[in-house]
């Protein structure tokens, strides 16, 4: 679980200290000012940690860490040199990163510099590896490039970040067996639900949609549907069950309000099992969702809002448990203005 993110110098952020749920943390802002960074960066060091506890590197070391940070972050966020996320200002030119995590001994630190190219400095080296890797969902949905895709990644320069490798592995991996399947079962079961479905793998590589005894391919499935197909999938692999931890940059994408309900649902269906979500957004119809449902059928999961705003040196980041507490949100503003206007027009 991640407790908290404490950043300096960061791409547009010049100061931010972020003090996470272990439920559903919610980002919110206008675009351009830096929710999908808050995704990525925290998301790299976590799923870079994970990556070296399953080839058991041993344990971890500084110098060790400031190479492959500095890959990770450069093949996640693509910036065209890592100190090209340092912020630059004057006088201090440095970016400064702290990830807490649940046990004091998976704490990490580290910074760099606008010059930096191939290491980052490490301040405070974590004492052992995460054992659960976390996820990270892209706009788009990735069932239906999935076959082949990880394969031709690690085989050619794709200009594609390596969230979208690290996710199509996840979801390629083999589903449980054995005295899990029958929790994981309980779990899908509010997924298959809405997709009207069931999400199934064949020996081609291929993901379908298998509706009474039939498979639709993933292509003719709705967008909607295939995000939630990549919830269920996931949970069907045991990577989010129980524990772990899930990163969603702008669910909605592409998606009609009644879909947007339906993913809504997955993602606190997903929290309420303990898995913590992070989930970055400009929609105030998902917004809504969330605040209904978490008065309604979801009251023991705890949540957090994180509202971005550009600001006279940098971006700046207001938090809250409600969203009443988060002022001000900007990017409601031009969603109530056009409400205004309608009824204005309406009164005419």
């Amino acid at each position: 679980m991640l407790r908290s993110l404490r950043i300096a110098n960061f791409t547009a952020f010049a100061e931010a200290d972020l003090r996470f749920s272990r439920g559903l943390n919610v980002i919110v802002g206008e675009n351009g000012v830096g929710k999908t960074h808050l995704l990525k960066l925290p998301y790299a060091i976590m799923a870079l940690s994970a990556e070296e506890g399953r080839r058991e590197a041993g344990r971890p070391t500084k110098a060790f860490l400031q190479r492959r940070i500095a890959e990770k972050l450069v093949n996640v966020m693509r910036p065209e040199s890592l100190g090209r996320l340092a912020r630059r200002r004057r006088g201090r030119q440095r970016c400064e990163v702290g990830l807490d995590l649940a046990a004091p001994d998976e704490t990490i630190r580290f910074n760099f510099a606008t010059q930096s190219a191939s290491e980052v400095v490490v301040d405070r080296t974590p004492r052992r590896w995460l054992d659960l890797a976390p996820v990270f969902l892209p706009t788009r949905e990735l069932l239906s490039i999935y076959p082949g895709f990880s394969a031709l990644y690690d085989a050619h320069h794709l200009e594609f970040e390596e969230t979208w490798r690290d996710t199509c592995q996840s979801l390629g991996a083999p589903t449980l067996r054995g005295l899990r399947e029958a929790h994981v079962r309980r779990l899908l079961e509010p997924l298959e639900h809405l997709m009207g479905g069931r999400l199934v793998l064949d020996r081609n590589g291929r993901f379908y949609l298998r509706e009474g005894g039939r498979n639709m391919e993933m292509p003719l499935v709705a967008e909607g549907v295939r995000k939630i197909g990549m919830l269920a999938r996931l949970i069907a692999t045991g990577t989010l069950v129980d524990r772990g931890c899930l990163f969603w940059d702008e669910p909605e994408t592409n998606l009609n309000p009644k879909l947007i309900r339906g993913v809504a649902e997955a993602i606190l269906h997903v929290c309420a099992q303990g898995v913590q979500i992070f989930v970055a957004t400009h929609s105030l119809f998902l917004l809504r969702e969330f605040e209904l449902l978490l008065l309604d059928g979801f009251r023991d999961v705890r949540s957090k809002y994180f509202a971005l705003a550009q600001g006279e040196d940098g971006v700046d980041v207001q938090q809250g448990s409600r969203i009443e507490d988060v002022d001000p949100l900007l990017l409601l503003d031009e969603d109530l203005a056009q409400s205004d206007r309608y009824v204005e027009q309406d009164e005419r």
